[in-house]
């Protein structure tokens, strides 16, 4: 592959391959330099100050980053651990009636609880709310599993769908992810889009990785039997793991910050909560056996020296 040239700029080849495989036209798939760059495109595109943006919470922080870096309101719609972080539908439909943002984000499922919403309260969203811009962050849906297929959806005319090869494929220093969207949304997109966005080595690995269907089953079957057995091993442990859609998972604690650097000394890392608005709460996702087994003993130790 010549590195000596630039890279398609549109990333032709990959969004008609992806365009195939979900079954749409060209014209709805924009390919970007990893999900977070479309997320900072579309509120390029859409988003004017004054404007408001609607998240959920806790969730991916980028959303209200992007958003306020346009110089939007950001509200949020909040959800609790004692509902399991479970939205309430009727509570956020009114929400978005009430508040008309511009862009409503959703990351399904949602990073850091694993909540996955069903197509009927999706669908339910989006006919509430024709005015908003939906946009669902996909991001790690091939980890769920039974996936539901949003792109059915499409027809609505105000969804857009984020994808992210990065995570399904594990090219995370390559950066590719990509939009499922009506043409308009592309065509808004692509506007703001800088040229060669996605660089040629991107571009190539997720051809390449995209041909690989069945590395990509056996990959999700092995982390889903991998976080079955970290989670009953954390259980006989006396810990309590959350409920979650995908492999990550969401686990209290006392601190999340103390508890984070501690295993952190042990060279485990675990993602603390804090900035998720979660102080009591790391997220865990599950690896090989010997590094989760590692990570059990490290909890279980730390679970021993909490104060009673």
């Amino acid at each position: 592959m010549p590195i000596d040239q630039h890279p398609d700029p549109r990333a032709t080849p990959l969004r008609r391959l992806l365009a195939q495989r979900e079954g749409l036209a060209p014209e709805m798939v924009l390919v970007g330099n990893g999900a977070v760059d479309l997320i900072y495109q579309l509120v390029t595109a859409f988003v004017r100050p004054g404007d408001t943006v609607l998240t959920l919470a806790p969730t991916f922080g980028e959303y209200a980053a992007a958003a306020t870096m346009m110089g939007a309101n950001v509200i949020a719609h909040q959800t609790r651990a004692e509902q399991g972080f479970q939205p309430d539908l009727d509570q956020l439909i009114e929400q978005v009636q009430q508040s008309r943002p511009r862009i409503c984000f959703l990351c399904n499922p949602n990073n850091p609880t694993g909540v996955y919403l069903p197509r009927d309260s999706i669908a339910a969203l989006l006919n509430a709310c024709p005015k908003t811009l939906l946009v669902l962050d996909e991001a790690f849906v091939n980890f769920a599993a039974d996936p539901w297929p949003a792109r059915e959806l499409l027809p609505a005319g105000n969804l857009a769908i984020l994808r992210s090869l990065t995570k399904d494929y594990a090219l995370t220093a390559l950066r590719a992810g990509y939009v499922l969207a009506p043409p308009l949304v592309i065509d808004a997109l692509a506007k703001v889009q800088p040229p060669w966005s996605v660089n040629a080595l991107a571009q190539a690995a997720a051809l390449v990785a995209l041909e690989d269907e069945q590395h990509l089953v056996t990959s999700m079957v092995a982390l889903a039997q991998a976080r079955t057995s970290l989670v009953r091993q954390l259980v006989t442990r006396g810990l309590h793991p959350l409920d979650s859609a995908v492999h990550f998972f969401l686990l209290p604690v006392p601190s999340a910050n103390a508890w984070a650097q501690q295993l952190r000394q042990h060279g485990i890392i675990v993602r603390d909560g804090t900035s998720f608005g979660l102080p009591m709460h790391i997220r865990i996702a599950p690896r090989h056996a010997e590094a989760n087994a590692r990570l059990v003993h490290q909890l279980a130790a730390q679970l021993s020296l909490k104060p009673t």
